[in-house]
């Protein structure tokens, strides 16, 4: 299988980097223009959509000045959570994009995607993404595609109502996870096809199996996408029932079980429901009883809301501005997430993780002047804290193509790759403070503090790790320029109050997730560090000088403050915290260079590169193709 060689050219790489030549960049061309068109005039992808909608006013009897009381040791704290990943944040990529995200094959890699993925991944240690969606329904294996590409559309030859295109694909996409994991240690979920269970499609399995299982980069196998949504979708009878499901992944699970190229037998997922049938429905079937062995994880897929009406004309219309507050508090990823407390208890009784393996802001591509702001920020942030705090496994962020308004990240049109760098979504910063609060360990536990007498405006989260508290981030909704709403906190661990010896440390470190309102896209800085403050800014690498406070604690009276401005987010930190190197998540050219660019022979060493790479001396090169190959 095509994977990567150990580094044994990083010197040679290294060398003949340090003395190229100077790097000639691309003028944009002059019938191109990247100026932002006004948003009641907008006309182009949704992904760049302008539009900015009004914070809503700031709350009356907002309360800036409270106390959060912490134990000093987990034992004492009723209702963590179960222990925790840093990468419980991962990204759902529909399946017809994976071309422009990951690369046009398992030799060109895109050089942007692999240094967002090491932003996480320095501070997770791994990252998980599902590769899937509606499109992984229809998806066919095929030995190759004209033009060498490795995935294509056939429009038209889909029933669905949401003209879901069936999709061609070859075994270069397994090949081409197969280099990113090992560059960045990605995990991947896939899909089954489940279109047609009379002639089941088992190709992604088999090759997804021998591909990616045996270095452990693969996690599972999804079988069925929203199946509650199949009669709605004219995908099956209009009587398709949790029952009907059953007997399906029946067939399935046996199939794969009677498989020999699929080796591993326990990893399939199950039921991937949105809330049309609850998960109860799913369970009271005994599907989970009936194929205990062959079932590696419970998951649903849930979005708060939809953008239907105005792509199929389905549903009824969503005005943005009226339903903007309702991403903005603590209510929401509450509300979102109470019908499946039950079904999160049952997986831990049965030993199985539960995942939320698609959800963004709104289902049919988002809203514009929501999905992509620092509310959406907020929003996503403190979702999957509730998330984790309820004993979610993992959650997954949905990433679709150019017209969709809540993608984390975007490369930019094909036809301007050469001149434009990738767009990075405001939800994409939710995912580091995730991954940075609850670290690599796979030990952190959260905890919702209630804090502010449960304010829905102020959240707050305490994350324990071993038994004591490490960290905690603090969320302020409130969007107020005047400073005027920005709250202080003070925070206790230990003390004489809940019958503990003084724990809170002499210092504490805090880094800062902030933007000037709710409505801003592009101007967010995590500890200082931003992706860009507009468009077609960014080669995936956090740019600007890292900012982390310290601040000093008052021992004797066991107190520390930290304040949080209107809006933005705290983590804190109790221990010292250790920043690697500057520009940590920049994938170096002479690692790039162990990724695998011969077709023919395995074994073999070399990369193909598209994008930027910047040298820890700041030698920019733009690669287009860059080739060592030992084959």
């Amino acid at each position: 299988m095509r994977l990567f060689h150990p580094l044994t050219f990083v010197l040679v790489i290294l060398s003949s980097l340090v003395n190229a030549g100077v790097t000639v960049y691309y003028q944009i061309p002059l019938a191109d223009s990247t100026t932002t068109a006004a948003s009641a005039n907008y006309t182009g992808a949704a992904a760049y959509d302008p539009t900015v909608l009004t914070p809503p006013p700031v709350p009356a009897g907002l309360t800036t000045q409270f106390g959060i009381q912490l134990s000093s040791s987990s034992a004492a704290v009723q209702g963590l959570s179960i222990p925790q990943k840093g990468s419980f944040m991962g990204f759902s990529i529909e399946f017809t994009v994976v071309n422009q995200i990951f690369g046009v094959n398992a030799t060109y890699l895109q050089v942007p995607f692999l240094n967002l993925m090491a932003v996480l991944r320095e501070r997770a240690g791994e990252v998980h993404i599902r590769v899937g969606g509606n499109t992984q329904e229809t998806a066919v294996l095929v030995d190759s595609l004209p033009g060498g590409v490795m995935v294509a559309k056939e429009q038209g030859t889909s029933d669905d109502v949401t003209g879901t295109p069936t999709l061609l694909y070859t075994a270069e996409v397994l090949y081409t996870m197969a280099n990113i994991s090992a560059l960045v240690n990605t995990k991947w979920y896939l899909g089954i096809p489940f279109n047609d269970t009379n002639n089941l499609r088992l190709g992604i399995a088999e090759v997804g199996e021998a591909v990616l299982s045996g270095p452990g980069y693969l996690l599972g196998f999804q079988v069925g996408n929203e199946p509650d949504l199949y009669a709605a979708h004219k995908d099956r009878p209009s009587t398709y029932s949790p029952t009907d499901y059953f007997g399906e992944f029946g067939i399935v699970a046996d199939a794969v079980n009677n498989d020999g190229n699929i080796p591993v037998k326990n990893n399939l997922v199950a039921p991937s429901i949105t809330g049309q049938w609850t998960p109860e429905s799913v369970w009271d079937t005994g599907l989970v009883e009936s194929y205990s062995s062959s079932l590696g994880a419970l998951a649903v897929e849930h979005y708060p809301t939809d953008n239907c009406y105005a792509l199929y004309g389905i549903g009824v219309p969503v005005i943005p501005q009226d339903v903007f507050q309702n991403f903005l508090n603590h209510t929401s990823g509450i509300n979102i997430i109470a019908p499946y407390l039950n079904s999160t208890n049952y997986a831990q009784t049965i030993g199985k993780p539960f995942i939320m393996m698609e959800t963004n802001t709104a289902s049919c591509g988002g809203l514009p002047g929501i999905s992509d702001t620092f509310g959406a920020t907020l929003w996503a942030l403190d979702y999957g804290l509730q998330m984790a705090y309820s004993n979610f496994s993992g959650a997954m962020m949905h990433v679709g193509g150019q017209n969709v308004y809540y993608n984390p990240f975007t490369p930019p049109p094909t036809n301007q790759s050469s001149y434009h760098q990738w767009t990075i979504g405001s939800v994409f910063y939710s995912t580091i403070v995730i991954a940075e609060a609850f670290g690599p360990s796979g030990n952190a536990q959260i905890i919702d503090l209630q804090a502010n007498t449960d304010s829905m405006f102020t959240p707050a989260y305490a994350i324990y790790e071993n038994g004591a508290p490490v960290r905690l981030v603090l969320i302020n909704y409130v969007s107020d320029p005047s400073g005027a709403s920005d709250y202080t906190t003070t925070i206790s661990i230990g003390g004489s109050a809940i019958g503990q010896g003084n724990a809170t440390p002499a210092q504490i470190q805090v880094k800062y997730l902030a933007a000037p309102s709710v409505s801003e896209k592009y101007n967010i800085t995590w500890a200082g560090q931003t992706f860009g403050s507009g468009t077609f800014q960014s080669d995936g690498r956090l740019t600007g000088s890292e900012s982390v406070q310290t601040i000093n604690c008052d021992q004797s009276a066991n107190t520390c403050q930290v304040t949080v401005p209107a809006p933005g987010v705290a983590l804190t930190f109790s221990t010292t915290m250790v920043t690697k190197t500057v520009n940590t998540a920049t994938i170096n050219p002479s690692v790039l260079a162990t990724s695998n660019g011969c077709r023919e022979r395995r074994g073999s060493l070399g990369i193909r590169a598209r994008g930027i790479l910047v040298l820890a001396s700041g030698i920019r090169f733009r690669l287009f193709l860059l080739s060592v190959q030992l084959c």
